[in-house]
């Protein structure tokens, strides 16, 4: 049972479905309609689950692989997945349980608290409750029950913090206050809204002025394709040019893109494949795209019957695509700039691992400044146009390179092949492993109970100040 819960818990698809239908049963929906809402939910972000996986297994993975063969770069990349599968051989039993009281004692922190957040993302939720097992538990000196309780304590706070925390630029982004954004890299896409509110008035992205005759670029689709086959066309003629690549499209030297260039007998050109890899990036983006709309349609009403019965005020807080569909420049223009600041960010680091400052030279992963670096863009575009789309993805690049960096010391007791990457995950590593280092056993479980209840009582003592002052 404990097994099948988990489960659902760790499939977005299954989780959300659920709550729909819990919301739309609580609404005193029809059966009809709470089939259907149930069902377009879970095809929704399986939708969105199919593009995500089709662009991070294909064209994404490649470009990032064959960019950093081909500009000879070593070192660690950032990886949740990666970093995650290596942690649960030793941590799966106590990151299952972090995860079970995580999402629990998130519902009573969005009912008691001013933190009205839910949060959705399972796969992420998994991810931070691994690395809490780690940190709490290798470098904390907790064990069993104390453990559990801390960890879920700590996943409670950052999973409606972490939404609370971005809620202005949010309610900017999708005009409305009912839609929160679940994904943990809040801290980077905050400080995207900071850079982007430095210029206030700034022209969107979404107002870019086109020639009569490129008109047809204001199609995400086009816009997007044309952007990443250029991208792909320049790196693999690097590639033929230097060696690396063959002119039939053959790379011995990588097996991922060895099984992807070759299949069977017939041979790609290396022009034929950079074509059809920044399309195939494009038509990824549209069924992420699709998938989001599909939630969103249905999610959000149905959601109203939790937020009325159970949590009042409750906001699901939804996986970082959610926001793409409301600025699509935005996200083409933060992903490209978010990688540069990354390659910048490496050109800094390298120097400082050799003087001995940081511990480890952090590589450009493609897929964390694709999702994280777009996400960046668009909250930089909400608050301050093009401009702050770009100094915002620009210094979100520089925060996911140089914030892994400097928390791999905190993962000791696991493998320094790669690390977490989105932000929130370095800065809780940072803050909460340091403090582990030091606060261990009992009265670590009692600060982390301490920064869960915080919440609640601050807004407990707000809302008696309120009532004092209405009477």
């Amino acid at each position: 049972m404990l097994d099948f819960i988990l489960n659902i818990l760790a499939t977005p698809a299954m989780l959300v479905g659920l709550l729909a239908m819990v919301g739309l049963i609580l609404q005193g929906k029809p059966v009809e309609d709470v089939i259907k809402g149930t069902i377009k939910t879970i095809v929704g972000f399986l939708v969105l689950s199919a593009g995500a996986s089709y662009l991070q297994s294909g064209s994404l993975n490649a470009f990032g692989q064959l960019f950093n063969w081909t500009f000879n770069m070593t070192g660690t990349v950032p990886n949740n997945e990666a970093i995650v599968a290596m942690a649960l051989d030793k941590f799966g039993l106590d990151t299952s349980y972090i995860m079970v009281f995580g999402l629990v004692l998130n519902i009573v922190l969005a009912r008691f608290s001013k933190m009205h957040y839910i949060f959705l993302t399972g796969h992420h939720s998994l991810y931070m409750a691994c690395m809490l097992a780690v940190l709490l538990g290798a470098v904390g000196g907790l064990s069993g029950f104390p453990l559990w309780i801390a960890g879920g304590c700590l996943l409670a706070f950052i999973s409606a913090f972490s939404p609370w925390f971005l809620h202005s630029s949010m309610e900017k982004i999708v005009e409305t206050d009912e839609l929160g954004f679940g994904h943990f890299g809040g801290f980077g896409y905050w400080v995207s809204a900071q850079c982007g509110k430095l210029f206030k008035g700034s022209k969107s992205t979404e107002e870019l002025d086109f020639p009569q005759r490129l008109t047809f670029l204001r199609d995400t689709t086009v816009s997007i394709g044309i952007t990443m086959v250029v991208f792909f066309f320049v790196v693999t003629l690097v590639a033929v040019l230097k060696g690396i690549m063959n002119v039939d499209a053959t790379a011995p030297e990588f097996s991922f893109l060895g099984e992807l260039l070759v299949a069977g007998e017939t041979r790609t050109h290396w022009a034929v494949w950079a074509l059809k890899s920044g399309l195939s990036f494009s038509a990824a983006v549209y069924i992420i795209l699709s998938g989001v709309r599909l939630i969103v349609g249905e999610l959000v009403p149905a959601f109203k019957g939790i937020a009325e019965k159970l949590v009042p005020g409750a906001v699901p807080a939804i996986d970082c695509p959610v926001v793409f569909p409301y600025a699509p420049n935005a996200v083409l223009i933060g992903f490209l700039v978010s990688f540069i600041g990354g390659v910048v960010g490496l050109l800094i680091l390298i120097p400082l691992n050799k003087a001995g400052i940081v511990s480890a030279v952090i590589l450009p992963g493609v897929v964390p400044h694709f999702f994280c670096g777009a996400s960046a863009g668009v909250f930089g575009n909400a608050e301050g146009g093009l401009k702050g789309c770009v100094l915002g993805s620009f210094v979100h690049g520089l925060i996911i390179t140089f914030l892994p960096a400097l928390c791999m010391p905190v993962f000791d007791a696991l493998d320094k092949g790669s690390t977490f990457s989105d932000a929130d995950f370095s800065w809780m590593a940072l803050v909460f492993g340091n403090i582990a280092r030091f606060l261990q056993g009992i009265p670590l479980l009692i600060l982390c109970v301490v920064v869960y209840v915080a919440p609640m009582v601050l807004s407990g003592f707000k809302n008696g100040f309120e009532h004092k002052a209405a009477e």
